[in-house]
């Protein structure tokens, strides 16, 4: 088959998987996405990353060399689904009430948010992965190879580096595209699980097609198939059951402990019922993939010639008999196999690093709330697709030193040895409270270092990291200390002689040292939230004090990482929550708790905390919460949640009278404030209409001054007629009774048509406008007139009330759906937090009250036109100066019509 052919395929494939993550990702930022998206199915088919080209190709090959010992893989994973009720369904359940976004993040979490144990199973995670990565890069040129070659069974292929760094770039491209758009909530990403679990069918199917081509094709149906597997190799491979069971310990460890498995299964869990159909469907779907192993690689072993590279056997035989067209199914069974495992691999680790490593740099270097909207999001953003890159860069790194050879072959299982040195923090850490943060620590350190001495250095050969003699003799010639051998414990398998010795030593450590360590105040806290996330579901338990951050600092904080629509949704939904109106919510540590956990989506349960305790500057945990830890009578719970929730409600009635009577008596006081200056702004102009005329009846004037006093007649009575105006407009529209002329009107029209009308406020001050036109044209019907109105009123206090040195104007349009968002930011020093919730008023006025120019009713007019436009209109907080946001319908319902009229 010609290479271009290959080449395009693949090409095909992977534009296939891009319309797929894009369809999706774009139907669920809209609202749309259909239900099956967040089915079982799906999410069952996306732990099939578990099944990786090792598993594609390598199967064949294990089986071949090992008999049926290659079962063992399938095994572990298939006796950790079945229990599911006992381990995942807990797993998945922390995962959802602590927002965990990652393996680091929940061990980190559960051992009172540390931020060092966070960076050490990241280290730990990128070390085990960056092989694996190779591995898959491996196996991808390897199949091009076996295309690209005469033989069907050679492997000399042209330029097999240059073919891994292209794959290795295009992985990191996707990757990047549709695993790092955004910082959603839970750290999930639809498209590139719909595109995982598409890519499980064509590897399944793919499998299953050469195997039944295999057996009834070439094999003569199963019982001459069993006839040849009796007669092979394979029926008379020895059993070794300390290796049978290690292997199936380890890859029940792997399914739970591989950054990738663990953010499909718990991360990018949708619903937690999932787990009872992925209980038995994924292993159903593990059979299936493992059904024709052995017959393929018999037959294999019959059919290709002697010193066939067994690992290609879907391939080569295929390809052997002349079937293009199957092997090119094979072929991208396998393809899909290596980029699924990388692409989600890849997620997971620069998650893991930008959450773990970039942000507690970040914070170590003193940045602080001072970052600009976006900063911070921008920051997390870069890290994970440099991250990335990093990833396949280090992975392609990793093949090219090793030349893709045999080191290669084991690599898959040297690291699930790797990752499983977190099982005992992870196991400990959910299941026994007394479990601590040094004691995790230790016991990580202590087993990695293990599995790097004993299992991972020595894979690179003889003198390539480990000199040839401490191999041989031990360090410094004590021979009990062999990394193959360790304390005298010879002629074990290394795989397993690794195994036994790391997770030994690392459970005991971690075991011995927790019972001699007592776990912080924090780490007790987490510890009650995750032994026991099923009772603190009800009643989740607060872990903040109250700090010197205000709620607008909080609220620029939150749109620095957040987005200015999500943190302004937050705060509002707060708010609201509250009694209170607006977007600026009372800083009660059950706030700081929920601000925490809706942080943790993003960047991390301990990088959300540390950010948390560093711009509040609160105590992270009460009195409250350490009686709570340690209480364990559910009637004394029961009674102190019950006493707590009335103790809540009666602290929020008392703070929202004081909140009412307060507002009431500065609206008193400015009722006759506003009351004094009506008769001021009253009795002016008249006083001036009287004079003058009283000049103009005894006559004998100039007619130039005649002119003149008349004019100002005029003026005064326009200037008197505007206030009436003012006042009559105000009654007229809370009572409802206003006529709206609505027609069609285009939203960039009413914006120029405002700017030109307040051209002459200020005129005297350069005035910088910015606007998005394009963003701008936007038809809608409504009363054109009125909201031209509104527009005129905020734009002229900008105009008149920014205090910039270079005053400047942002207007930006955006279609919310069916409505419409008209955003106004100037650079001013804004409105006081205290004013916020009065400016709309109309008795209120910010400025002296005394000073002549206006009555103060500007924007209490402007939102009684926006409720009979069927709108609104608030203040945004934390913009860098003052916000006013104008939402209206696109088409203003008949209803509204009939209520305003």
């Amino acid at each position: 088959m010609p290479f271009n052919i290959l080449i395009l395929a693949c090409l095909g494939y992977v534009i296939l998987l891009f319309l797929v993550a894009f369809g999706v990702e774009r139907k669920s930022a809209g609202g749309a996405a259909p239900p099956w998206l967040r089915s079982p199915l799906v999410y069952t088919l996306s732990l099939s990353i578990y099944c990786t080209a090792w598993t594609f190709y390598g199967a064949v090959g294990y089986a071949a060399r090992s008999g049926l010992e290659f079962a063992t893989i399938y095994l572990g994973p298939t006796v950790v689904f079945l229990g599911w009720w006992v381990l995942l369904r807990k797993l998945v359940r922390i995962g959802k009430t602590q927002r965990v976004t990652s393996i680091a993040d929940l061990i980190s979490s559960r051992y009172g948010k540390s931020a060092l144990l966070g960076v050490l199973v990241t280290l730990l995670c990128v070390v085990a992965a960056t092989p694996y990565i190779a591995l898959q890069l491996q196996s991808v040129t390897l199949s091009f190879a076996v295309f690209a070659a005469d033989s069907p069974t050679s492997q000399d292929m042209p330029d097999r580096a240059s073919t891994a760094v292209w794959v290795a770039a295009g992985l990191a491209v996707f990757t990047i595209l549709f695993g790092t758009r955004n910082l959603d909530a839970n750290e999930q990403h639809p498209g590139v699980v719909t595109a995982i679990a598409v890519e499980a069918v064509v590897k399944l199917v793919a499998l299953l097609a050469v195997g039944v081509w295999v057996v009834w094709g070439l094999g003569g149906g199963p019982l001459a198939v069993m006839e040849r597997i009796d007669a092979s190799p394979l029926a008379h491979w020895d059993l070794h059951p300390d290796r049978w069971v290690g292997l199936t310990f380890l890859s029940g460890a792997a399914i739970l402990c591989l950054p990738r498995m663990f953010q499909v299964l718990v991360v990018e869990n949708a619903d937690e019922n999932h787990l009872a159909t992925a209980a038995w469907a994924f292993p159903l779907y593990l059979f299936l993939m493992s059904l024709f192993v052995v017959p393929i690689a018999v037959i294999g072993l019959d059919l290709l010639p002697a010193g066939s590279n067994p690992d290609l056997f879907v391939l080569a035989l295929p390809l052997s008999q002349g079937h293009g067209g199957l092997a090119m199914l094979a072929f991208l069974g396998g393809f899909s196999a290596a980029t699924s495992m990388v692409v989600m691999a890849a997620i997971a680790l620069a998650t893991m690093v930008s959450n773990h490593i970039v942000m507690p740099l970040w914070l170590w270097l003193g940045a602080r709330r001072g970052a600009e909207a976006g900063e911070l999001r921008r920051l997390v953003l870069v890290s994970r697709r440099l991250s990335i890159a990093g990833m396949m860069a280090l992975g392609y790194g990793y093949y090219a030193l090793s030349g893709g050879g045999g080191a290669l072959a084991a690599i898959g299982l040297i690291s699930f040895v790797g990752v499983a040195q977190m099982l005992p923090a992870l196991l400990g850490g959910i299941f026994w409270r007394g479990a601590t943060r040094a004691g995790a620590l230790a016991g990580l350190v202590v087993g990695a270092g293990l599995w790097l001495y004993t299992l991972y250095l020595p894979s690179f050969g003889p003198g390539a990291v480990l000199p040839h003699g401490l191999l041989q003799a031990g360090p410094w010639g004590i021979a009990a200390l062999r990394p193959q051998a360790l304390f005298g414990l010879a002629g074990m398998d290394p795989l397993i002689h690794a195994l036994f010795w790391s997770l030994a030593a690392n459970t005991l450590v971690f075991c011995t040292v927790s019972l001699l360590t007592f776990p912080g105040p924090m780490e007790r806290v987490q510890g009650v939230q995750f032994v026991r996330v099923y009772d603190r579901d009800a009643a989740p338990m607060r872990g903040w004090s109250a700090g010197r951050a205000g709620a607008e600092d909080l609220l620029v904080f939150a749109r620095s990482l957040l987005g200015e629509d999500e943190a302004l949704a937050f705060f509002a939904a707060e708010t609201d929550a509250q009694g209170k109106t607006g977007f600026l919510p009372d800083i009660t540590p059950d706030f700081l708790a929920r601000l925490e956990r809706r942080l943790s989506g993003s960047v991390g349960a301990a990088t959300a905390h540390a950010l948390l305790v560093q711009i509040t500057g609160a105590s992270a945990v009460t009195v409250e919460d350490l009686m709570a830890a340690a209480n364990e009578t559910a009637q004394i719970m029961e009674y102190s949640a019950r006493l707590e929730a009335q103790s809540e409600e009666l602290s929020r009635t008392a703070r929202q009278l004081r909140e009412a009577n307060d507002k009431l008596t500065t609206l008193s006081v400015q009722k006759d404030a506003f009351l004094s200056q009506i008769s001021h702004e009253l009795r002016t102009p008249m006083t001036s209409i009287r004079a003058f005329s009283e000049i103009l009846m005894e006559g004998g004037l100039p007619p130039e001054m005649t002119a003149r006093y008349a004019t100002i007649i005029h003026e005064e009575t326009i200037r008197l007629t505007r206030l009436l105006d003012d006042l009559l407009d105000l009654s007229v529209l809370e009572s409802g009774t206003v006529q709206l002329s609505i027609r069609s009107a285009n939203v960039q029209d009413l914006i120029a048509r405002a700017l030109t009308a307040t051209g002459s406020t200020g005129a005297g001050r350069g005035f910088a406008i910015h606007r998005d036109p394009a963003a701008e044209q936007i038809a809608v019907t409504t009363d054109p007139d009125r909201l031209c109105q509104v527009f005129i009123n905020i734009i002229a206090n900008a105009r008149k009330y920014c205090d910039a040195p270079r005053p400047e104007l942002r207007i930006s349009v955006r279609r919310r759906g069916d409505r419409v968002q008209v955003d106004f930011v100037d650079n001013g020093s804004g409105i006081p937090e205290s004013a916020q919730a009065l400016i709309f008023e109309k008795f209120a006025r910010l400025t002296d009250q005394h000073r002549a120019g206006g009555a103060g009713l500007g924007l209490a007019i402007c939102r009684e036109i926006m409720v009979n436009l069927g709108g609104g209109i608030d203040y945004i907080p934390g913009q860098g100066g003052a916000g006013f946001r104008v939402v209206f319908p696109l088409a203003i319902s008949p209803q509204a019509v009939k209520r305003a009229g």
